[in-house]
């Protein structure tokens, strides 16, 4: 009988214990699905869930904070998500955060992120709808994936044919194969090596002359600082102007002169066609001139002739001696 009693009690304990684990085991469930803990509720909406279901974890910068409560489809490219948020993370949470549809993993469950935003905004509230954000799906990315291999095994087979040409190719490798080559290339790099150092020289002194200029040094510099050399170079340029004035004016009255002599000779007046069409006057002046030309030796031999006369001998040697001297 005694030993009944504690069969019983042992029983009474065992279940008693059974019972209290179960409902800690409840308890913690129901706490990670906030079903006993304080909560409030924030929505958010997007065009694809991605296979996100009721109970899905929410987490706040990649803190765990919430749990999906439904999804709801409002229209066919909206569908609603409410989201059960701990009650401590309304003093952190903004209206202007934004949620997102991520992976826990790789290849794990759907999560919700919401991500704070960096400009400040009002705490959120129950029953708030925060922003979405659009995340690539999967099926769209292995889409793009398979656009790529394609294009990448087009390229891979265009590089193969321009290899393949290469290879077949005499006169690409007859340029490879000539010895030459290389120290013309050396050649042509010494070149542009030169080439470029003095064109760093020039540009030196380029910039030297500049300074130069700025700073007033020099002739440039002196015309372009020097207002007095400004104000005399203006007074050259209306003086050459002058010049060029009545060098027009002479030029006019050059022209009046050559036609009025042109004038002379073409109809027959004045001196200047006496001289160069009347041919007896031409002739009596060569006349003239030869008979001056003549009475000139005469003079010059009568001259000589009275140096040797015994008169005027000793005149001229004392006069050629004061000339040597």
């Amino acid at each position: 009988m005694k030993k009944k009693l504690i069969n019983n009690v042992k029983l009474g304990l065992f279940v008693l214990a059974g019972l209290l684990f179960l409902i800690v085991l409840l308890y913690m469930i129901g706490r990670n699905r906030n079903l006993f803990g304080k909560s409030y509720t924030l929505k958010a909406r997007f065009e694809h869930v991605q296979g996100l279901v009721a109970g899905s974890n929410v987490r706040f910068a990649g803190i765990q904070t919430g749990t999906v409560k439904k999804i709801e489809i409002i229209n066919d490219t909206v569908i609603e998500v409410s989201m059960l948020i701990d009650t401590d993370m309304k003093n952190i949470i903004r209206k202007n955060a934004i949620a997102s549809i991520g992976t826990d993993g790789l290849v794990g469950n759907k999560v919700v992120n919401i991500i704070p935003s960096k400009i400040t905004a009002p705490l959120s509230e129950d029953g708030d709808l925060i922003a979405s954000k659009k995340i690539l799906s999967t099926d769209a990315i292995l889409e793009v994936l398979n656009r790529t291999t394609n294009d990448v095994a087009v390229i891979a087979a265009e590089l193969k044919q321009t290899f393949q040409r290469i290879n077949s190719s005499t006169a690409v490798w007859s340029l490879l194969n000539d010895e030459r080559i290389p120290t013309q290339l050396r050649s042509s790099l010494t070149n542009i090596k030169t080439a470029t150092a003095k064109a760093d020289h020039f540009i030196n002194e380029l910039n030297t002359i500049i300074a130069n200029v700025k700073k007033g040094q020099g002739a440039a510099g002196a015309i372009l600082t020097d207002t007095l050399m400004a104000m005399h170079l203006k007074d050259a340029v209306l003086k050459i102007n002058h010049v060029s004035l009545a060098a027009d004016s002479i030029t006019g009255e050059l022209y009046t002169l050559i036609s009025g002599i042109r004038n002379d000779v073409n109809n027959g007046d004045g001196t200047i066609h006496s001289l160069l069409k009347d041919t007896a006057l031409v002739s009596k002046l060569h006349m003239s001139l030869t008979n001056i030309q003549k009475g000139t030796d005469g003079f010059n031999q009568n001259m000589e002739a009275l140096k040797h006369h015994f008169l005027f001998r000793s005149y001229y040697r004392k006069l050629e001696k004061q000339t040597k001297k």
